[in-house]
């Protein structure tokens, strides 16, 4: 039997490549008969930790490959948005995507190519090579009903949405005001626009289309996108539900680890969890605000701090090296004071361990999407604190949709005074709101199990796709 091979193509950043991998060893765990080969481009920008990360994917899976696309020349005049470099830089390779697709298909059948949204210029290239082209969105259905969506907002006004203040109507999601959507999508005129409208036409002309979420969680929008009400100008492509796929990588040893020590000598669901994602950085205002609200709170917590941001241009934001001392940044005598009923710490910590113990009954999270799936796999309700992208929209859906978590107040400009941290945890912890938002969760948390199961929704779904690239 000739050799068959799924290409996957991310976006370099870890987020996305994680996603992509777990996508591959999904893949391989239930087809071991295909080859997976993830193509790697060189980025001009801080990617995290990708390489030791690829290393150890490499040395646990030898079945999953790597393949790094050589370096090229990078114009001096390409835009340094982050947003516009993510999607230009897989335009700048797309002649190399080409001649490595060839080189493949020399060797092997390419029974699917998977891109990452951002690596949306090689979707063209791949059709050209009559190659079976999906993509792979990260997000849940929720979010993927508004992207599809996009293009006829595109059509309907002339408008940006940042110039108009009003509330959308989306098929499948509640009412998403303008106010709501990510800044690369709210400027007609901007780079990042025109990117994200020619992607959603492209998905839409796709293979097909994998969402990292599950049937019953989010089932207004599965419904939405099935019936093709996203698609106003044509045919919906197949859509797989294939969730919760959460990274593993935290296996930590619960002996060794300092959080996991410390919950081990915590009541029952008695501590709220607050972690806002690798970029979720907060300013000291901020920070002592959080601190202030925790301690009024009175309840147990387990809260990871990052460095903030420099308050002056010539203050270093690394410290020159020295290790973040929490004791200047926080509210004086806070540590002392919250001592054993509470534990802040720097930096990192293993959160889908900590999400899945015992004694964790809440979590504050920005809204991120891998954040949000461990959350509900775990039974976890949360308090919604959305930063940046499409947190505030997924933040409308957990509230208002699926009722797995609480909205914190915000002022225009996201800032959360002390009395809303204290208000919004307390009520998680210990009111009627949470007490609902509870029990919904860890209803989701028992959906998320079956559909992952044998002959659960997603197991179903992802054969449904898989089936399609199987010779009969």
């Amino acid at each position: 039997m000739a050799s068959m091979t799924v290409v996957l193509y991310p976006s370099p950043g870890i987020g996305h490549l994680v996603s992509m991998v777990e996508l591959g060893k999904l893949i391989h765990t239930h087809h071991p008969l295909f080859s997976i080969l993830i193509l790697i481009t060189p980025a001009p920008f801080e990617t995290g930790s990708t390489e030791k990360y690829i290393k150890t994917v490499s040395a646990t899976i030898p079945s999953i490959m790597f393949h790094h696309l050589p370096t090229i020349a990078i114009p001096a005049d390409l835009s340094s948005d982050f947003v516009a470099l993510n999607f230009a830089i897989p335009q700048l390779y797309n002649p190399i995507f080409h001649n490595t697709l060839v080189a493949i298909s020399e060797k092997s059948t390419v029974k699917a190519v998977i891109l990452d949204f951002f690596t949306n210029a090689a979707f063209q290239v791949a059709r050209s090579l009559q190659l079976p082209t999906y993509y792979f969105y990260t997000g849940g259905a929720s979010g993927l009903c508004v992207f599809l969506y996009m293009p006829t907002i595109n059509n309907i006004s002339s408008d940006s949405i940042k110039d108009q203040n009003i509330y959308f109507d989306i098929p499948g999601v509640p009412p998403i005001h303008s106010s709501h959507f990510p800044a690369a999508v709210v400027d007609k005129k901007g780079k990042a626009y025109e990117n994200f409208i020619n992607t959603a036409r492209n998905m839409a002309e796709s293979s097909g289309i994998i969402a990292n979420t599950f049937v019953g969680f989010e089932e207004r929008a599965v419904a939405s996108l099935r019936d093709g009400n996203c698609i106003s100008d044509g045919p919906t492509p197949p859509i797989y539900f294939i969730g919760p796929l959460i990274a593993g990588g935290n296996h930590v040893d619960p002996s060794e680890n300092e959080c996991l020590k410390w919950l081990d000598s915590q009541p029952s669901k008695s501590v709220v969890f607050l972690c806002f994602g690798s970029l979720g950085v907060f300013k000291k205002e901020q920070l002592k605000e959080i601190a202030i609200g925790l301690e009024r709170s009175e309840q147990r917590f387990l809260w990871v701090v990052r460095d903030p941001p420099p308050d002056e241009e010539n203050e270093s934001n690394s410290g020159g090296g020295k290790e973040l001392d929490l004791d200047a940044i926080l509210p004086e005598g806070f540590l002392a004071r919250t001592a054993g009923k509470g534990l802040v710490v720097k930096n990192w910590a293993p959160q889908p361990a900590i999400l899945g113990h015992d004694s964790v009954g809440g979590f504050a999270s920005h809204c991120g999407w891998n954040s949000v799936l461990e959350a509900v796999a775990a039974g976890v309700p949360m308090v919604a604190w959305p930063l940046y992208a499409e947190q505030n929209m997924n933040r409308v859906y957990l509230v208002e949709e699926m009722k797995v978590a609480l909205a914190v107040d915000m002022s225009s400009d996201g800032f959360v005074t002390a009395t809303a941290v204290e208000e919004k945890v307390k009520e998680l912890m210990e009111g009627e709101e949470g007490r609902v938002v509870r029990e919904q969760i860890l209803e989701m948390s028992e959906r998320a199990k079956a559909a992952t199961e044998d002959g659960g929704s997603s197991r179903v779904e992802f054969s449904k796709l898989t089936n399609s690239w199987t010779p009969l």
